[in-house]
């Protein structure tokens, strides 16, 4: 595995950079979580829309971040097909390190801040971004931000990726 810097040094990094970008956000500590069901006892005192965001690998090679609302049951073939790219399978540990240089567990998209080269393909739920505010891990699974839907546009595009926004497939 790739060393990560500490997970205090990511989120400090993170909120530098919101606050160039004049983005505010709430911050709410908590246990570490790595599931969706782990996540939904402590989003139950959180207002706004939760999350889970997918780091996935296509047949081809390319990198993908979907992000969407955490009670969404995504089909990932109808995803493919509907957005043209080849059939997906999750990318492993690693691969999330050296790509979002976070750990499983703490994928978000503020990891996007990690992907200067743009390796990473961008996918958000169309109706995650009509709810306020959305929540997501600061680069760590001990803390989670919300930020308006509006602000999270404004950290995607500052970090030069351009997300597809789609009404996602889902699975029966």
């Amino acid at each position: 595995m790739t060393d990560l810097p500490s997970p205090e040094a990511r989120e400090q990094t993170l909120y530098e950079r919101l606050r160039e970008l004049g983005i505010v956000w709430k911050t709410y500590d908590h246990v570490p979580v790595f599931t969706v069901e782990e996540a939904a006892i402590v989003n139950a005192v959180q207002p706004g829309g939760h999350t889970k965001n997918l780091f996935l690998k296509d047949k081809k090679g390319g990198f993908w971040l979907v992000v969407l609302r955490d009670d969404f049951r995504l089909d990932l073939n109808g995803l493919s097909k509907q957005i043209g790219a080849p059939r997906f399978s999750f990318g492993s540990g690693d691969l999330l390190i050296s790509t979002l240089g976070v750990p499983p567990g703490s994928v978000t998209p503020f990891a996007l801040i990690n992907d200067p080269e743009h390796k990473v393909r961008v996918v958000l739920d169309k109706a995650m971004l009509e709810l306020e505010p959305v929540n997501f891990h600061p680069l760590r699974n001990d803390r989670t931000i919300a930020v308006t839907a509006a602000d999270l546009l404004k950290f995607i595009a500052a970090c030069r990726h351009v997300p597809q926004i789609v009404t996602l497939p889902e699975a029966t």
